[in-house]
């Protein structure tokens, strides 16, 4: 019986797998870090646009009582408790920073700003942005819409 020779022989050695697998396991652990940074940014891009949804929910509610919004009723400063009141208005106000907590999560605070000269109000809504990747967790969503 006649062997080859190992010039003739072909075929992977082990050391050639293993740097192959290694090089697949570094490549592999890159898409899962990309994938972790997708899903981080897309919840960021969510809140934004939640925030933007509830600057209009309370803009709409103000039309709605145009009259008190000219009177500058819902002007309030930067506030993250709903106010206890018993009136339409403190109601509205109450329901918008109420909507924005189970939205937006418990740092959410807003601020309504209406002058009845140019019959405009500004809405500003801040919540905080941890699970996104900009940066600074502070976000913030100004509006303005006429009343």
């Amino acid at each position: 019986m006649m062997l080859a020779s190992p010039r003739l022989q072909s075929g992977a050695s082990l050391i050639e797998v293993m740097v192959s697998v290694l090089i697949l396991s570094v490549g592999l652990l890159g898409v899962a870090a990309m994938q972790a940074t997708a899903l981080k940014n897309s919840q960021s891009a969510l809140e934004r646009s939640q925030a933007v949804i509830e600057s209009y929910a309370i803009l709409d509610a103000i039309r709605a009582n145009a009259e008190a919004g000219r009177n500058g009723a819902y002007t309030r400063g930067m506030t993250c408790a709903a106010p206890s009141g018993a009136n339409l208005v403190d109601g509205d106000i109450g329901r918008w920073i109420t909507s924005m907590k189970n939205s937006l999560g418990a740092s959410a605070c807003g601020a309504i700003n209406c002058v009845a000269a140019t019959r405009t109000c500004q809405i500003t809504v801040r919540w905080d942005d941890g699970r996104g990747t900009a940066g600074s967790t502070a976000q913030e969503i100004v509006t303005v819409g006429r009343i």
